[in-house]
């Protein structure tokens, strides 16, 4: 039985007034797994209650809930999930180039802010609809969260540069096939973060690193790089509950995740950029103003 902690020693690392984490998932009882997806993450359903802990622990504010790849184009999870979430929520939404104008506004309503592109085995809408997706969310202000295998942005860049939107490229890039700084796919990705509407995404490490943990050296150098490059174009996030996970062998300890990861910013300019500053820029959040009591 797979069991997330959700709480522990603070990371070494603290974490800004505002932060937001732009990347995770969360799940309600009676929201089932449909075919084309994967099933649903092991062990418990990683639910908002759960989610809530975690923030607690880690020192979060604020939260981009994106639609998981379970549930396909059928949204009505992740709407139930910023319900449950208030204010502190925003979501990003999986619909198909066929998404009605009334779909759409109800998901404003709910609070999603952008749209999803997943080109990888189980995503619910593939590259094929990036520009029909765009010209949707361009309409809206709203901006694209967009995964493929990162090895193929060569191919990608002419469609990826004209983009109207706000995007950000997920998941570390995802490089399947491994890169260094100074690869030609590194290259792609630092003109089109020049070119002033791409975001890159630290999210999920784990995911695409062939050196592994705990260092993620490979990832690590190129996140460096970026980081280094535009720390006005990176965005974060805990790819919590980690739904590769199916043994807990395989979950990752998030205050030690958080506290590698976050070590890859240059100083703490870039971490305040990272965790508040540029997520309410891709995100369209407005300025975060703590509560008092």
């Amino acid at each position: 039985m797979l069991v997330r902690p959700l709480t522990g020693e603070k990371p070494a690392i603290a974490l800004p007034k505002g932060s937001v984490d732009t990347q995770m998932h969360m799940y309600l009882p009676g929201y089932p797994s449909l075919p084309g997806g994967p099933g649903l993450p092991a062990g418990d359903l990683p639910t908002p209650a759960q989610y809530r802990q975690l923030m607690t622990w880690l020192g979060i504010d604020r939260v981009i809930i994106t639609q998981g790849n379970a549930q396909q184009r059928d949204n009505s999870n992740i709407i139930a999930c910023l319900a449950e979430m208030g204010d502190v929520a925003r979501g990003v939404a999986a619909v198909g180039v066929d998404v009605s104008d009334e779909e759409l506004d109800t998901l404003e309503k709910a609070g999603v802010v952008g749209l999803r592109i997943m080109d990888l085995p189980g995503g619910a809408t593939d590259l094929s609809a990036l520009e029909a997706l765009d010209a949707k969310a361009a309409a809206r202000g709203w901006m694209l969260a967009v995964q493929f295998d990162g090895s193929k942005i060569l191919e990608h860049e002419p469609r990826l540069a004209a983009l109207k939107s706000r995007w950000v490229f997920d998941h570390h890039g995802k490089f399947f096939d491994g890169v260094t700084p100074d690869s030609p796919q590194i290259s792609a990705t630092r003109r089109l973060i020049d070119a002033g509407n791409c975001w890159f995404k630290f999210a999920g490490v784990y995911e695409s690193s062939k050196s592994g943990g705990p260092a993620y050296a490979d990832v690590a150098a190129v996140a460096r790089t970026l980081a280094a490059h535009a720390p006005e174009r990176i965005v974060w996030g805990t790819n919590w509950p980690h739904n590769l996970a199916r043994e807990q062998k395989d979950y990752p300890d998030d205050a030690s995740l958080l506290e590698t990861v976050l070590s890859w910013l240059p100083d703490d300019a870039a971490l305040q950029r990272a965790l508040v500053d540029n997520p309410e820029e891709l995100f369209g959040l407005p300025a975060f103003r703590e509560k008092t009591a």
